[in-house]
């Protein structure tokens, strides 16, 4: 288990409305980010492939959700946020981030556009009270805006993977093919009105489904149609991926993990922080520089995209490795170049899908161009295992 999901110490964790279903199912509930979540219910590898192969479904109840609305919406978040959020047409969704003056991440958030005048802010469990107070401040002197909580008004349910569109639109009238990847539309799920989007974090389709914390049983219920598979289907000879099942698994935070890693997608506090810029990341793509007047960060941010272009910076940058041993590297562990530390892995665990330990990690920019560039090797407690750079994400769908 990668160490972003380890236990976290509180006080009194919260629940989500569905704490009773996953307990009925045998899950390992675990203390993440001040909320009691399922961390499995079996076999996590089991449940990565159900999602690779079929659909898997996620209690993501435990993230944040922040509404802006009224006329000047569009126009405070483009000055609290890096993106261009007032381009958005209603039903759009946008991946962007919360920065500091410096450039640091404070957040990556989804934004999507509800209405004319009402935007939904999805931030990470770890972070929504520090993305709601900067969403307050920074929208304060926005003329009609209003910034407002809606986290414990608000069940997210997720269903990911080649099934999932199939398995949802037996519960919906919704017209899901007209919902395209980063859209969504209110319509009913199981008969519970809700916001549906097509977004995930798994690197397979999948829809979020947004709906009141009194429908999340219900919802919950009606797609998880089938036998749940916890022991997973025999693996053909030689393969790593399972054959496609009809059944929806339920899955937890281990299995998520995983398969954001193997998409390559970035975790707050392992490829993302204060301490990181966009840039450094591989993603300052979501800094919106050409949008008309001023935002949290700009100049900075600017300066980065100067030294990026003139090829100065930045001195570091994220990039994938595969292990060629099966120890595995893990969040923390150095990345060396010879007998020089060069960096440090962010994530890494074994892959259920490619069936090798793989790894992101932020290395010196220096170490990965020119002749100097590798071989890499990690340092696992004192032993170096070669590691080979590879692109990412590790895994893509067809």
């Amino acid at each position: 288990m990668v160490n972003a999901y380890h236990a976290r110490v509180t006080s009194q964790p919260k629940h989500t409305p569905l704490r009773s279903v996953h307990e009925r199912l045998g899950a390992t509930m675990t203390d993440f980010a001040g909320w009691l979540m399922p961390l499995r219910y079996g076999s996590e590898t089991a449940e990565h492939l159900a999602v690779r192969s079929a659909a898997g479904l996620f209690d993501l109840s435990h993230m944040g959700e922040i509404t802006v609305t009224g006329p000047g919406a569009g126009a405070a978040l483009d000055y609290a946020l890096t993106g261009w959020l007032s381009r958005l047409s209603v039903g759009q969704a946008r991946y962007t981030m919360l920065c500091r003056a410096d450039g640091g991440i404070l957040d990556d958030l989804v934004v999507y556009r509800q209405a004319e005048d009402r935007f939904l802010v999805v931030a990470n469990a770890s972070n929504t009270s520090v993305v709601l107070a900067e969403l307050q401040e920074r929208c304060a002197t926005a003329v009609g805006a209003t910034v407002s909580d809606q986290t414990d008004r608000t069940a997210l349910i997720a269903i990911q993977g080649p099934n999932a569109a199939r398995v949802l639109a037996s519960h919906t009238a919704a017209a899901l093919g007209s919902v395209k990847y980063y859209s969504g539309v209110y319509g009913d799920v199981a008969g519970s009105p809700a916001w549906i989007a097509r977004t995930g974090y798994t690197g397979e389709d999948g829809f979020e489904i947004f709906c009141a914390p009194e429908y999340a049983e219900r919802v919950w219920a009606a797609l998880l149609t089938g036998e749940p598979l916890l022991t997973g289907a025999p693996l053909p000879a030689g393969s790593a991926v399972a054959p496609v099942g009809q059944g929806v698994v339920p899955a937890g935070l281990a299995a998520r993990d995983t398969l954001r890693l193997e998409a390559g997608m970035p975790l707050y506090g392992n490829e993302l922080g204060p301490d990181v810029s966009p840039y450094e990341a591989g993603l300052g793509k979501v800094v919106r520089l050409d949008k008309p007047g001023d935002f949290v960060g700009r100049a900075a941010l600017a300066e980065l995209a100067a030294d990026v272009a003139s090829g100065t910076g930045p001195g570091r940058t994220l990039v994938g490795l595969a292990a060629r041993s099966r120890r595995v590297p893990r969040h923390g562990y150095p990345v060396m170049s010879g007998d020089a530390e060069v960096g440090t892995v962010t994530s890494g665990a074994p892959s259920p899908t490619l069936g090798m330990p793989i790894a992101m990690a932020f290395v010196a920019a220096s170490a990965v161009t020119g002749e100097s560039a590798g071989p890499f090797g990690v340092d696992i407690r004192g032993r170096i295992e070669m590691a080979d750079l590879v692109p990412l994400p590790f895994y893509r769908k067809e």
